[in-house]
């Protein structure tokens, strides 16, 4: 999904509220990973669940 899509399924408005408080913790801990990892910034950046991420999920 792309960021704007992951914002607005969870009702989210301020972009940079929800890069730093959910995106980023969540690319952290390693539950959600870029599919370009080499260009952060791509427009054509977009973001999946990790394996944890699954896991995680199900609980």
């Amino acid at each position: 999904m792309t960021r704007q899509t992951l914002q607005d399924t969870m009702g989210l408005k301020d972009a940079e509220h929800f890069r730093k408080s959910y995106l980023l913790p969540a690319l952290e801990l390693g539950v959600v990973e870029m599919t370009i990892p080499d260009k952060p910034k791509s427009s054509k950046q977009q973001y999946r669940l990790t394996q944890m991420g699954i896991q995680e999920g199900k609980r």
